[in-house]
């Protein structure tokens, strides 16, 4: 992660807050004319004075989570996300041919709107199905997103899809 740069002293001036008691007081309080022309805060303190807002703070690409606190979901589930697989992968003719069967083990990212992205093949059988595999993982409709703290995140989410011959 990159640190943060350190924190700018601003000039501020001790808010204080008035407190009845029976003595004189030594420091009267700050007049408010000298409060809306600086900062308050918890204490007086010398330094830069600044008549713009510091600059926005830049967000880095959002974080990719492997586990949070609720996983993505296919609509319907899983038992959906089986059916839509058994429906829409079509078994390559050259693995038909040579008699290739086995599992294709992918991985893709669910992101916080719960689009499938950047499906890749973690462990192919080769013969076409890994191709197949990702196109099919393209194909998939938009997922229920995952979520840390309640907020939508960027989830990778591993998905093996089995090749048999019948």
């Amino acid at each position: 992660p990159v640190e943060p740069p350190p924190p700018v002293k601003i000039e501020s001036v001790q808010f204080t807050q008035l407190e009845a008691v029976d003595e004189p007081v030594e420091e009267p309080p700050p007049t408010q004319e000298t409060l809306t022309e600086t900062n308050a805060g918890t204490t007086t303190q010398e330094g830069e004075k600044i008549d713009e807002p510091p600059p926005p703070v830049e967000e880095a690409e959002p974080q990719i989570f492997t586990i949070v606190e609720e996983m993505p979901s296919f609509p319907g589930g899983e038992t959906e996300l089986f059916k839509y697989l058994g429906k829409n992968v079509k078994y390559p003719p050259m693995a038909q041919d040579a008699g290739i069967t086995g599992v294709v083990y992918m991985t893709f990212v669910v992101d916080e709107h719960g689009k499938v992205k950047d499906p890749k093949v973690l462990r192919g059988i080769g013969g076409g199905c890994d191709e197949e595999a990702i196109r099919v993982v393209k194909a998939m409709p938009a997922w229920e997103p995952g979520k840390q703290r309640g907020k939508p995140v960027r989830v990778q989410y591993n998905l093996p899809i089995r090749f048999t011959l019948k």
